[in-house]
């Protein structure tokens, strides 16, 4: 696996080899060497977070946790990886067992105001429908950005209000 850490004085060679020792467990369900971030933070009120995103071939896996410990929460991190992994398994089938999803697609986010805070860019490639709701359910996102293999348009998934999904389609 390929680390970067992060986290502004916040982590030590001890959190890197505990993170790396509990991270290593999962490369048994890639093919790929996958690429590994991990974020420490620590906020007022003793919370700790560990943040890691995973990234393999364009499958993008991310958890996020938090306690007044950072080794704890680094496990509940890895764990929660760990359960996203096994529950899209089947539903990926052989895409993740082989590590070919097709598309590595990040989410804009954007503050709710009138001036652009932040632009995030990244590359698109064409995928289905059904790619897409679950490369929106790994990354725990309630919208997704992605480009329709069936017509080669930019198309939106969003979760309703009600569980079900809607798909905003752009007239030509």
């Amino acid at each position: 696996m390929k680390f970067v850490y992060s986290g502004k004085d916040v982590y030590s060679d001890s959190l890197k080899d505990r993170a790396e020792k509990k991270l290593s467990k999962l490369e048994r369900y890639f093919s790929q060497e996958p690429e590994v971030i991990v974020r420490f933070k620590q906020q007022r009120g003793g919370r700790n977070i560990a943040e890691i995103t995973m990234s393999v071939n364009g499958l993008i896996l991310r958890a996020e946790e938090d306690s007044n410990d950072m080794y704890l929460s680094i496990d509940r991190a890895v764990d929660k990886l760990e359960s996203q992994i096994r529950r899209y398994r089947t539903k990926m089938g052989k895409h993740l067992r082989e590590a070919r999803a097709e598309a590595p697609v990040e989410p804009v986010y954007e503050e709710a105001s009138f001036d652009v805070v932040r632009t995030k860019r990244f590359s698109v490639k064409p995928m289905d429908v059904d790619d897409a709701i679950t490369q929106m359910e790994l990354l725990g996102h309630s919208f997704f950005l992605f480009m329709n293999a069936e017509n080669n348009t930019m198309n939106v998934l969003y979760r309703r209000n009600d569980g079900s999904y809607g798909l905003l389609v752009p007239e030509t």
